[in-house]
Parts: structure tokens; C-alpha cells; sequence
């Protein structure tokens, strides 16, 4: 089987190079290799490779940038998932697209299920809903989209990476306690969308349909499948924060401990809304793959272990 991954040099589709199966023949592809805005070289890369599945994990992903680069965050996270479910409509090529929890409000108090309505409240949030439409008008069963949320690796940029670096240079830190979701590791994510490949020829089997479900992207029935996927649990970013530096003594990655000081999130502006709860329920996507979550601190310290090798090995 053919794989083509997008979005090479992030951190999903990095995983995803690190644990692939051993059967499955795969190319990445990075944002200069394959730019999904550009109609022209989707079709070209997609019709030469001619993939039996797209795993597009290519994203503009910058939050509080999009309120003003409207135009960009359209371009990739809309445009550039219509053009790849044409192309792999053109090829008959399957297509797993990573979307976010950013396409809910926040305003529940119970983990939102797949087939609750979005309401996004910021630019980013929108324009990944927008391509998760295309996408589902142009491919129906044809396509899955994998719905996550607090995404982090060893990989690449994220909040873990950056809560070490500041632990170390700052004296305290007050990090916003009324925002509350679940993390993931990246590589957790990637292990459950390599599962949910092994059974691609039938994405459309596994979905819950003997109910019929009102389609969260058009309010109309949909053939389109919708997982969320997160680790398990429920964390607040203060949470989050406070047991990556537990970890990280423990793991003696840090010297001493600072002060962590939870804070309303009023006292963070940003320009970006963000939603105050994002809890997702996994059980379709368990289901469907085979694969269990795991608690959000066990992934994180096995994620930590791993960052530490890297680190002693770079050093």
C-alpha cells in the first residue's frame, strides 16, 4: 500500500515517519515539496505518486496569527484541503485529514461528541471547519477527518518544549487554569491513524452508523466519518504545566523548581478566543481503530524519556 504524508517537518507527520509499519510504502512531502495551496502541483504530485491513501497532516496552525492573516489561514486550511480531496477524488486515493477541537465553542461541560454541531469562535478554528466541509462534500466514506487538540512531540515546537525552556530562565510562571481540554503526543496519534490505515479499505465501516447522525459540518446526513482523538484525561494548561515540571525533576531534566501560579485566562490575553473546554470523546475513534487511549500523564513521561535521549544525544 502507498502512503503519502503531508505536512513533512511537523510534528504529526514526523511520528508518523517514525512509526510507520513496516509493510506501507511512504513518501512526505514539506510545504516547499508539495504546496497544498497550489492546485497545479496537488494534482501533478498526487497523479505522479498516485497514493491508495492521503494522510494530510499539513496545516496552518498558527492561532492568534490567523486573526489578522485571514488569507493564509484560508488558503492552507480550507483551500488546501478541497484541493487535495479533488485530486484524490481524480486518483481514488483515500484521504485521513487531521482537523481540531478548535472547531467547537467550548460552552459544554461534557466531552463533545462527533456528531455535536461546531461553532467556532476564531479565525483558525473556522477555516479548518471550512476544509473539513470540502472535504466531506467532495469524498463522502471516501475520507476520514481525525478531530485533536494540544498536540506536542519531541519533535518540533509545543508547549512542553516551551514550559522546559521557560522553567528554566524564568522565576515564576502563571499559566491559565480555566481552559480545559486533554493533551496528546503526537506520536500516540500517528500509532492510531496507522491503525485506522490497516482497515482504510473500509474507513466507512467502523462510523456509528446505525444511528443516523446529523452531520457536524452541514447539518445535513453525511457519509464522511468523524473521529476525535486525544490522550485520555483532563487537564487544564496549569495542570499540564505543573506536571511537566514534576517530570521533568524527576527525570532531572531541571535543577530546581519555580513557583506556577494558575491564572484566569482574562489575565493572558490573546488575539485569538480560545474555547474554555475542549474535552473530546474518543470512543468512536477507539472503535474504529482498535487502539486504547492512554492517560495524558503516562504519555508524557514516556514522551519526556525520549526527549531526554535527545537532548544527551545532541550533546
Amino acid at each position: 500500500m502507498k502512503i503519502l504524508i503531508t505536512g513533512k517537518g511537523g510534528q504529526l507527520a514526523w511520528e508518523l515517519e517514525q512509526t510507520v509499519p513496516n509493510n506501507l510504502d511512504v513518501a512526505s512531502f514539506d510545504a516547499e515539496q508539495l504546496d497544498i495551496t497550489n492546485q497545479a502541483k496537488v494534482n501533478e504530485i498526487l497523479i505522479a505518486y498516485s497514493p491508495d491513501v492521503v494522510i494530510n497532516a499539513a496545516a496552518y496552525t498558527a492561532v492568534d496569527k490567523a486573526e489578522t492573516d485571514k488569507e493564509t489561514a484560508y488558503a492552507v486550511n480550507e483551500k488546501g484541503s478541497e484541493y487535495l480531496a479533488i485530486a484524490c477524488k481524480e486518483i481514488n486515493a483515500q484521504l485521513i485529514h487531521v482537523s481540531t477541537d478548535f472547531v467547537f465553542d467550548g460552552t459544554k461541560t461534557t466531552p463533545y461528541q462527533t456528531a455535536d454541531t461546531p461553532n467556532p469562535i476564531n479565525v483558525y478554528g473556522d477555516s479548518k471547519l471550512q476544509g473539513d466541509l470540502k472535504i466531506s462534500q467532495i469524498l463522502g466514506d471516501q475520507a476520514a477527518i481525525i478531530r485533536t487538540a494540544w498536540v506536542y512531540s519531541a519533535h518540533g515546537n509545543n508547549f512542553v518544549k516551551t514550559m522546559l525552556r521557560l522553567m528554566v530562565e524564568k522565576d515564576q510562571l502563571g499559566i491559565v487554569y480555566d481552559q480545559v481540554g486533554t493533551p496528546t503526543w503526537a506520536k500516540g496519534l500517528a500509532q492510531m491513524i496507522w491503525a485506522l490505515v490497516a482497515k482504510s479499505g473500509d474507513l466507512s465501516k467502523y462510523h456509528d452508523s446505525g444511528i443516523e447522525e446529523q452531520d457536524v459540518l452541514n447539518r445535513s446526513t453525511s457519509s464522511t466519518p468523524i473521529y476525535h482523538w486525544t490522550d485520555a484525561g483532563v487537564a487544564s494548561w496549569y495542570d499540564f504545566a505543573v506536571a511537566i515540571q514534576e517530570l521533568a525533576l524527576k527525570k532531572d531534566m531541571l535543577d530546581k523548581a519555580i513557583p506556577i501560579r494558575p491564572i484566569p485566562a482574562s489575565s493572558y490575553p490573546t488575539p485569538a478566543k480560545r474555547p474554555s473546554f475542549s474535552v473530546i470523546d474518543k470512543a468512536s475513534a477507539e472503535k474504529a481503530s482498535g487502539v486504547e487511549t492512554t492517560h495524558w500523564q503516562q504519555q508524557l513521561s514516556v514522551m519526556m524519556d525520549e526527549l531526554k535521549l535527545q537532548e544527551q544525544g545532541e550533546s
